[in-house]
């Protein structure tokens, strides 16, 4: 009898293995899209790209690269996506299995008395030890889509982390180089309010000597104060943008070792490379394609939904009325059950599923085109802002040079009674201002770098 149950059993394992090969579920091939002109620039394009460069031959600023380390080890972004990702790595770990049976153990006893006055009855006590066993044969490859869906699902979470990574990288640099700009300035205000000072003892001696009135000494007092303003909300700054990159770094609030705003450069080619590179370079479009894939997957096991499926279930063990009989070869029991279960009416429930399926993976294709079309965007403006910043840093150098010099020439005229005190005061306010400006500008054009550098994927 056993061996008829075992021939039975290997017959409907064989059937059940020959039939996985008639899959319903479809093969997933990568989307194809346009990426010819995804952003504009007037380079000529070619596979160099400033994206392949590592961060750390990037921005060469060591006190900066120690900050970048001490943020991919510290930062909470990036905890969390860690956390994320050893999650993600269970599901897929649990998807893998699918394959594999499912074994409970059970051990039971059972006891039920009766009524004592009844003599044809007595109590009942069995005792049981066994095992069950469940397989589904995968025919119509819904446990092989649900194993890809795991898959694609951990590789989305893989790729989330590395944007985080990315964009980390990115705005530690910024704020780091912004600290550095506002620093220059606190500089710059710093001696302009030394010199402030001095043109108040020296419009009080012209004043003295009849050239200005009392309204000149007033007009320069207020100048100073002015410029007292001026460096305290450079200097709140200041404190603002440390707060900021602590908690980049993972720390409370604290001052912030820094080097000079001079002695920074970025001497990487700012090249951008072909669009295509972007589809595998940026983690978000990654990401995009991986969600895609998910949901094609899961419409592939919405769809096996429809077809029957094959369960093959066995259980074993021992059963005994009597606890000394329990392990018994007498007691030793044995079955094998096997059901082909087809969905005829369920309330819609299969079709319903199966249609949220569908639109889900074409609003995940929508938002995978959507993702690399905002992608180009960032890449073109990042190459604009460049382009831009660097053309002002130009013009607004030989700007300052011009006023500092019409500064210079406002108080050799005043000495003589030529020149109109507001004009004088114009001519510094100007100078103070666009020098202010042109550390700003040379910020922008390195935040720009950064920007491009995180647009086309570059920082992991």
């Amino acid at each position: 009898m056993k061996k008829q149950h075992s021939s039975k059993l290997a017959i409907i394992v064989i059937s059940a293995a020959l039939l996985q090969s008639c899959f319903v579920a479809k093969n997933y091939e990568s989307p194809e899209v346009k990426t010819d002109s995804l952003f504009r620039t007037t380079q000529t394009l070619d596979s160099s790209s400033i994206a392949a460069i590592s961060w750390d031959k990037l921005f060469t600023d060591p006190i900066l690269q120690q900050y970048i380390n001490q943020g991919l080890a510290h930062n909470y972004d990036i905890k969390i996506a860690l956390q994320n990702l050893v999650a993600a790595e269970e599901n897929m770990k649990q998807g893998k299995a699918g394959y594999l049976p499912s074994l409970y153990g059970n051990a039971s006893w059972l006891r039920q008395d009766f009524d004592q006055s009844n003599f044809n009855q007595s109590n009942f006590e069995q005792y049981e030890l066994s095992g069950n066993l469940s397989w589904e044969a995968d025919i119509w490859g819904k446990i092989r889509s649900n194993k890809r869906a795991s898959v694609a699902a951990y590789l989305q979470t893989v790729a989330a982390q590395q944007a985080i990574q990315t964009q980390l990288v990115a705005n530690i640099a910024s704020t780091y180089y912004q600290l550095l700009a506002l620093d220059a300035q606190v500089k710059v205000a710093e001696e302009t309010l030394i010199n402030r000072v001095e043109s108040i003892e020296t419009i009080k001696a012209l004043k003295t000597a009849g050239i200005v009135n009392e309204v000149s000494v007033k007009q320069t007092e207020a100048q100073k104060y002015a410029t007292e303003i001026i460096l305290k909300d450079l200097k709140y700054s200041v404190k603002i943008t440390e707060n900021t990159l602590s908690i980049l770094l993972g720390n409370a609030p604290q001052a912030i070792k820094r080097g000079l705003f001079e002695s920074q450069k970025i001497t990487a080619n700012i090249e951008v490379g072909i669009p295509a590179l972007l589809l595998s370079r940026r983690p978000d479009v990654v990401s995009a394609e991986l969600n895609f894939r998910h949901s094609f997957e899961l419409t592939n096991v919405a769809r096996s939904n429809f077809y029957p499926s094959l369960m093959i279930s066995a259980s074993g063990g021992f059963q005994s009325l009597e606890i000394k009989d329990w392990f018994n070869a007498n007691s030793l029991f044995s079955s094998v059950f096997a059901s082909l279960t087809q969905p005829i009416f369920n309330q819609r429930k299969v079709k319903t599923g199966y249609n949220i399926a569908k639109a889900n993976q074409q609003k995940a294709y929508l938002q995978f085109e959507q993702t690399l079309l905002l992608a180009g965007k960032e890449v073109s403006d990042a190459l604009a802002d460049y382009e831009n910043e660097s053309e002002k840093l130009t013009i607004r150098s030989y700007k300052l040079d011009v006023l500092k010099k019409a500064a210079a020439y406002s108080d050799e005229l005043l000495q003589y009674g030529m020149v109109n005190y507001l004009d004088v005061l114009t001519a510094k306010d100007d100078a103070l201002s666009t020098e202010l400006e042109l550390i700003n500008n040379k910020y922008r054009q390195m935040d720009s770098v950064v920007n491009l550098y995180k647009a086309l994927g570059g920082g992991y």
